[in-house]
């Protein structure tokens, strides 16, 4: 068993991340940390638990740790990070550079061109990235970055249709409040009411998504030259990213063409990767996130509503944003990286 920890294990994120890996089938959660006024305390004292199964008691009387290279013991092989970014940005660095590999859904560094952003199914040969950023940082250990919850949305379903030529992507997000945290949305700002705004978030698809389809090539990712214009908007909802999705192509499939392209994208032999990767519903009424968001145990991906338009096809694309777009990604590249003997 490889003996793994996470990183901020308390929030919300940190919650999911222990419910994926207890049982887990090569993973051994060995260590959890959190801020300096939880360390010392029981998980189960230190964390606000709100996921909707129970504590597990081999966590629940685990003593959390400080946020510290040092307070990690020397056998543990790989981290999972849920630290908020502003905080990511300088311990992520530290155990980094202590020798450790940390798979993260922290934003910080997405973007930076020798840290690999990886959807398994999509870039794993992202990967190679690794030996260009030991060799430009100096480091022993390795920092890998999942994409945004509304990115991985939506780029398995446009990997699966790049086989068309992908030339211009549109979309328009209805996002959960989740994705903000527990206390990122108060109840007087969301209830009856949509926000058409969430800072930061329309540049994060955009840019993400270019870089997630681009190619690898000397140590470097090009990105796609696909143009991708998004409007993210905060929804009344508690788990799901709905995303509309509006795609331009160099050449011209229709309806049963993309559909066909949709079951039959790649999947990946990896313990948390959902199989069928993208669950294509034809009832025009789906996918809705109360019903389809735990497709493939929140791992998958539900597409409907396929329709011709004047320029191309549109879609809309459903996925859990806290399993799939948060925790689950940064699992699944754990995964990927000790399949790929990264650890």
């Amino acid at each position: 068993m490889i003996q793994v920890g996470i990183l901020g294990a308390t929030g919300a994120v940190g919650q999911r991340f222990i419910q994926l890996l207890t049982d887990h089938p090569e993973f051994e959660l060995r260590v959890l940390t959190a801020s300096e006024a939880s360390a010392g305390e029981s998980y189960r004292a230190a964390a606000k638990w709100r996921v909707d199964s129970p504590i597990p008691e081999r966590v629940a009387d685990q003593t959390v740790r400080r946020t510290e290279p040092d307070a990690i013991p020397d056998d543990v092989d790989l981290l999972f990070s849920s630290l908020p970014s502003d905080v990511a940005s300088e311990v992520e660095h530290d155990f980094v550079e202590a020798g450790y590999v940390v798979s993260s859904n922290s934003s910080n560094e997405r973007r930076a061109t020798d840290v690999p952003l990886v959807i398994p199914e999509v870039n794993p040969e992202h990967l190679d990235l690794i030996e260009a950023q030991r060799a430009n940082r100096g480091w022993d250990g390795a920092l890998i970055k999942n994409p945004n919850c509304s990115t991985i949305t939506m780029v398995p379903a446009l990997a699966a249709l790049e086989q068309f030529g992908i030339e211009r992507v549109h979309v328009a997000t209805l996002q959960a409040v989740s994705g903000a945290g527990y206390s990122g949305v108060s109840s007087m700002d969301i209830i009856d009411n949509a926000i058409p705004h969430i800072g930061g978030e329309e540049e994060k698809m955009e840019a993400e998504s270019r870089k997630l389809l681009g190619e690898l090539g000397d140590g470097e990712v090009q990105y796609h030259d696909a143009a991708v214009t998004a409007s993210c908007n905060r929804i009344p909802t508690i788990d799901g990213h709905l995303e509309n999705v509006f795609v331009e192509f160099a050449e011209d499939p229709d309806t049963e063409a993309v559909a066909a392209a949709f079951e039959d994208a790649e999947t990946i032999d990896l313990p948390t990767a959902p199989d069928p990767l993208i669950t294509v519903f034809e009832d025009p009424e789906r996918p809705q996130p109360r019903l389809d968001r735990m497709v493939g145990d929140g791992m998958g991906i539900a597409v409907g509503g396929i329709q011709e338009t004047e320029t191309g096809i549109k879609f809309n694309v459903l996925a859990h944003n806290t399993i799939r777009g948060a925790a689950g990604a940064s699992v699944l590249n754990g995964e990927l990286l000790a399949e790929d003997g990264w650890l």
